[in-house]
């Protein structure tokens, strides 16, 4: 892929808050590493960190196993705040909780981008932009459109407890409308109204369609 375009990237103007975050993690996973239910085998070893993806409007991450599906253009992105382990980890009793992400692997949930400091799962639909331009990365916009539901293997993965542990902080999926590349390290979330940086990996329940 190119170098990233120098030019000041998608329109903001109708995001105008602007919160500190960080990008610490990013994945594009070539293909699927958990089959049916952990009782029918073990996962694929996780897929690597990355320093730098690029996202395609419509499309999502470039490399990735949904790029490009028609069935998954509404969650072609995931996000995920690391405070969510650090929750889980807290809440289960986890050794190292107290660590950045409770001391559990961030690439295990599978999402495409880690962020610190950022209430992804409130974020359901709200328009919000990644803005990675500090750290030598482009701007990506994105339509947050549902909660990332955690599976079953979590607590095969993760810890015994854990699948239950991240529910309604599970991530977000988006749909990317603009494109561009997202890098490691400091970056701006952009959106329409203030968040509450203090609500990260909080969990955001919400009533199913059934009372």
């Amino acid at each position: 892929m190119p170098d990233a375009p120098t030019h000041p990237g998608p329109l903001l103007e109708d995001l105008p808050v602007r919160t500190s975050v960080e990008v610490v993690l990013l994945l594009a996973s070539p293909e699927h590493h958990y089959f049916g239910r952990p009782r029918d085998g073990a996962p694929h070893p996780p897929s690597a960190a990355l320093p730098r993806v690029d996202v395609v409007v419509g499309k999502g991450v470039v490399g990735d196993r949904f790029f490009g599906r028609a069935a998954h253009m509404d969650a072609a992105v995931t996000l995920m705040a690391l405070e969510a382990l650090q929750g889980v980890a807290r809440d289960l009793g986890l050794p190292g909780a107290e660590q950045p992400g409770g001391g559990l692997d961030p690439r295990l949930p599978r999402r495409n981008v880690v962020l610190r400091g950022a209430p992804v799962d409130a974020l359901v639909g709200a328009d919000l932009a990644l803005d990675c331009r500090e750290a030598g990365g482009g701007v990506v916009r994105l339509a947050g459109r549902r909660p990332a539901a955690p599976c079953a293997w979590m607590d095969e993965v993760l810890a015994p407890g854990a699948h239950a542990a991240l529910r309604g902080r599970g991530g977000l999926r988006c749909v990317p409308t603009s494109s561009g590349a997202l890098v490691v390290g400091p970056a701006e979330l952009r959106t329409a109204a203030p968040v509450d940086v203090a609500a990260a990996g909080t969990p955001v329940l919400r009533r199913g369609r059934l009372p």
